[in-house]
């Protein structure tokens, strides 16, 4: 088991990214401790309901892990937001306000899950912080608003936190997959944006699928098993990078 007896904090496991990664971790012999803006049930644990935007509540979650614990090996966030106000509107016609949400919102939560994070992994000199972004990051793609440069946002700030934690024994790693087709994270791209494409659902997938090697969009559960090798020590040379899962879409 890879992840045996590993202590995981997952942000964002009532979504389907992060109850995918809860499972896959849990399978894998971690003891996880999913949290999230709503109660869910994954894996058989009851999530606790923790608004990765609020520092004190992430910390006091983090400090009862530790209390029941003893120690904190692996930090995930997988938070998502509501994006579809911010998307199908052409740049020149966006609000500004509307434009810095998601910015503000990825980049803060991933910030304060992170740096939360690593202050209980530096004294013990070991641990695994994680996010996931998108593609979006590193291709221009029209009518995304501010989704794009937010997970530009983070995947500089995990290189940034992995150039001052890796010396002290802490990894900083993140996933970039391309949609998945398994989880409303697709359907929430495509709906605000498909007046503006002139796209049916239907060709908005084929689209998607058509720029990947194997002409199709990876699932849940190679994320999430792919996230379980990133965080054993298997891993161990993976730091201050986010790993391409993108299928080919995205050429590295």
């Amino acid at each position: 088991m890879l992840l045996k007896d590993q202590v995981a904090v997952i942000y964002g496991a009532g979504g389907a990214i992060g109850g995918a990664v809860t499972q896959a971790f849990a399978d894998a012999g971690a003891h996880v401790f999913p949290a999230g803006r709503r109660p869910s049930a994954v894996a058989g644990l009851k999530s606790e309901e923790v608004d990765a935007l609020d520092e004190r509540a992430v910390d006091d979650h983090l400090q009862t892990v530790i209390d029941r614990a003893g120690r904190l090996d692996i930090s995930f966030n997988a938070v998502g937001f509501h994006d579809a106000p911010v998307l199908g509107v052409p740049l020149a016609d966006l609000d500004a306000a509307k434009f810095t949400l998601p910015l503000t919102n990825y980049a803060n939560s991933y910030f304060l899950t992170a740096r939360l994070a690593a202050r209980r992994m530096i004294p013990q000199r070991s641990g695994v912080i994680m996010t996931v972004t998108a593609l979006h990051s590193r291709i221009g793609l029209p009518l995304i608003g501010g989704y794009g440069p937010a997970m530009a946002a983070k995947e500089s700030l995990t290189r940034s936190l992995s150039a001052e934690l890796a010396p002290q024994g802490i990894r900083v790693v993140g996933l970039r997959p391309q949609a998945l087709p398994d989880s409303p994270t697709i359907r929430n791209a495509y709906e605000p944006r498909a007046a503006a494409t002139g796209m049916t659902w239907d060709q908005w997938q084929q689209l998607l699928a058509s720029r990947t090697h194997p002409r199709r969009l990876m699932t849940l559960d190679e994320l999430a098993s792919s996230a379980v090798f990133l965080a054993s020590p298997g891993a161990s040379g993976f730091t201050g990078t986010t790993v391409n899962l993108t299928m080919g879409s995205l050429d590295d």
